[in-house]
């Protein structure tokens, strides 16, 4: 079953290669959507794909790269949309 989520990452997660690393987990995953930066300092990610490939994706957001200092996720479902790939914005 498809499903989607949106992820609110805060901490130090811009400027330390997250959306580049978060784009290479996600195509790893297989997952769909997209990354990118907020002006806030926070990074949003939105992915699709089945519940187990959503739960470790979920995961390696809360660590990210070795560079980055997650501090919280937050994770919320969201309508099904469909992605061909996953890209950073």
């Amino acid at each position: 079953m498809m499903l989607c989520k949106q992820f609110v990452i805060s901490g130090t997660v811009q400027g330390v290669y997250y959306r580049a690393s978060c784009l290479e987990v996600a195509l790893a995953l297989s997952l769909t959507g997209w990354v990118r930066n907020l002006p806030n300092g926070q990074v949003e990610a939105f992915a699709c794909g089945n519940l187990e490939q959503l739960d470790q994706f979920e995961s390696w957001l809360h660590k990210g790269p070795i560079t980055a200092d997650v501090t919280s996720v937050i994770a919320k479902l969201q309508p099904t949309e469909t992605w061909s790939t996953f890209t950073i914005r």
